[in-house]
C-alpha cells in the first residue's frame, strides 16, 4: 500500500521553520538550508513544495496574516454575544493578545515588513484593513453607535481604518517589548470610547 502523504502538514512545518528562523534572526537569515535543518528535512523536500525562496517567504506571510485572521474569528466565537460594540472589542483586542503565539505572529510580519518595501505584493498582505473587514467594522462602528443611543458620524469607514491602524501598531509596540498588554488595551479603550461616543 503507498505511503499516503499530509502535503499541506509538510508545508506547514516549512512554514512554521520560516517563522521560527525569522523571528529569532531576522527574514534575511532565512536560507532554504537553514530551513530544511529547522523543519529537519531535506532541501529538495522544501524545493519540491516551493519553487524559489521567494514563494516560501511569500507563503509563510500569507498564512501568517490566516493565523491572525482565526484569532479574531476564535475570539468572537468565544465571546458569544451578539453585542456590535463587544464583537468590535473583540475583534481589536485580538491584535493585542499577550498570547504568546499571537506575539511571535506579529514579530514574523516585523521581520517579513523589510522585504515589503521591495515587493508590492507583500506589501499588500501587511496592509492593516482590507476592503471587507473595513466594510464589517464600520457596520459595527454604527451599530454600536445606534445601541448607545449615539448620533450618526458619517465617518464610520474612516474610523474602522484608524481602529484596525491604531491595533496593529499596538501590537508591534507588544511584540517589540515597548508596551504591555495591559497598557496597549487602555490605549485602546480610549479610543473606542471616542469613536462610539
Amino acid at each position: 500500500m503507498p505511503k499516503i502523504v499530509d502535503h499541506e502538514a509538510r508545508r506547514t512545518r516549512l512554514v512554521e521553520a520560516v517563522w521560527s528562523l525569522a523571528v529569532r534572526g531576522g527574514i534575511e537569515q532565512v536560507s532554504l538550508r537553514k530551513v530544511a535543518e529547522e523543519a529537519g528535512v531535506s532541501m529538495g523536500q522544501i524545493q519540491h513544495y516551493y519553487a524559489s525562496m521567494h514563494a516560501l517567504i511569500r507563503d509563510s506571510l500569507d498564512r501568517a496574516v490566516r493565523a491572525v485572521n482565526a484569532t479574531i474569528e476564535n475570539a468572537v466565537t468565544a465571546a458569544d454575544t451578539t453585542s456590535p460594540e463587544a464583537i468590535l472589542r473583540t475583534c481589536l483586542y485580538a491584535l493585542i493578545s499577550p498570547a504568546q503565539e499571537s506575539t511571535r505572529l506579529m514579530r514574523f510580519a516585523l521581520a517579513a515588513a523589510g522585504r515589503a518595501v521591495s515587493d508590492p505584493t507583500m506589501a499588500k498582505v501587511l496592509a492593516p484593513g482590507d476592503d471587507e473587514l473595513l466594510t464589517f467594522t464600520a457596520g459595527l462602528i454604527t451599530a454600536a453607535r445606534a445601541e448607545r443611543g449615539s448620533k450618526p458620524r458619517c465617518e464610520e469607514r474612516t474610523d474602522a481604518d484608524i481602529c484596525w491602524s491604531l491595533a496593529t501598531s499596538l501590537g508591534v509596540d507588544i511584540a517589540l517589548g515597548y508596551r504591555t498588554p495591559e497598557a496597549a488595551e487602555r490605549l485602546l479603550d480610549h479610543h473606542i470610547e471616542h469613536v462610539l461616543s
